[in-house]
């Protein structure tokens, strides 16, 4: 089980073991193969030129993926993205209220926090879009929006309606509206989704922090070590063979920030928590950091994701929630994202 060094203490973390197979057999080295039909690459020169090679196709955009086969155009992202960072930029805006309670399990207690905090106002066929239980199943996921969608109806005027909720009420018919209501799910609940990941990760690797350690340093060494996003595909394309003859035109390539993030020759310790690494480096040109993907690319989430996280981060150093001193290790599930799959915080000298 690999150690990770933080101020002088260990944090065991037990991966599953496909992702622990990655770390043993494949860290250090630059293009490797996966499967007989499968390249993974962790080289940064390697990485940045199969993304320049062509712009990801609609299937492999996570968040804009066709939705049951409807392709999702780049002008209805570009107005849900704007949507949600409006929504996003102004729940950070509303003056703060008593501290909350964040005791419990994260990633849990730290999602449900997030939600309420930026969608709380929605009514519940908005909410329930945002709930970690929809993962269970996509089955279950669709049926909240196909029902949600038929039984949607306009809010009070009293009621604050958000950017994200006013694109779907807008839509004219039935199928664009059950469409729209899957793209609420596609952008609100990821933010949700990573953010609680990425805090949480941070929490378990390295708190208590220092006093005088700035929270998005904390955060930039959190998304290295455990980057929620920690793979970016691209399916067999010609134009991949030219950028290493090892690369065959039928070969889907996998491409593993984990790797490159924890490789030793791009980073000095690289198994070190060490937040204060980034007082010298810059996170958009470091070479291997793609936490939010390619500089083409760049993931639009970024500027919601790292102020909420920032946010609640805060929130927990002001308030004296700590990791129970019972917890000796965390485990990571070879899920959609990367993160500890359950972490027990506690307030004061709590168990």
């Amino acid at each position: 089980m690999p150690e990770l060094r933080a101020g002088g203490r260990t944090r065991p973390v037990e991966f599953a073991p496909r992702i622990q197979a990655l770390l043993d057999r494949h860290l250090g080295s630059p293009l490797f193969r996966l499967e007989p039909d499968t390249v993974g690459l962790a080289g940064p020169d390697l990485m940045n030129g199969v993304l320049a090679a062509r712009p990801a196709n609609a299937a492999e955009r996570p968040t804009f993926k066709p939705v049951r086969g409807r392709l999702v155009d780049r002008t209805d992202a570009a107005a849900f993205m704007q949507a949600v960072g409006g929504d996003v930029r102004a729940a950070l805006q509303r003056t703060c209220g008593p501290v909350p309670d964040l005791s419990g399990t994260w990633p849990h207690v730290a999602h449900t926090y997030l939600r309420d905090l930026v969608f709380g106002d929605e009514s519940l066929r908005f909410r329930v879009l945002v709930d970690r239980r929809l993962e269970l199943t996509p089955k279950i996921t669709w049926s909240a929006v196909a029902s949600g969608a038929a039984f949607l109806r306009p809010p009070r005027r009293d009621v604050p309606l958000s950017r994200l909720a006013a694109l779907v009420l807008g839509s004219t018919s039935y199928a664009d509206r059950r469409h729209a209501m899957y793209l609420y799910r596609r952008v609100a609940a990821p933010v949700c989704f990573t953010v609680s990941a990425l805090v949480t990760n941070a929490l378990w690797l390295g708190a208590p922090f220092a006093d005088d350690v700035p929270d998005r340093n904390v955060i930039l060494e959190a998304l290295r070590l455990l980057p929620p996003s920690w793979n970016i595909l691209r399916v067999a394309s010609p134009e991949f063979a030219a950028v290493d003859p090892r690369i065959r035109a039928d070969d889907d390539v996998l491409l593993l920030p984990l790797l490159s993030h924890r490789d030793p020759g791009l980073w000095e310790d690289p198994a070190e928590f060490a937040p204060e690494r980034w007082d010298g480096l810059d996170s958009e040109t470091h070479p291997g950091y793609l936490p939010f993907g390619p500089a083409s690319e760049r993931c639009w989430g970024r500027h919601m994701v790292l102020p909420l996280a920032e946010r609640l981060l805060t929130i927990v150093r002001e308030s004296g929630l700590r990791v129970s001193p019972h917890q000796t290790r965390a485990k990571v599930e070879l899920d959609g994202l990367l993160e500890i799959a359950e972490l027990r915080m506690v307030r004061g000298s709590g168990n």
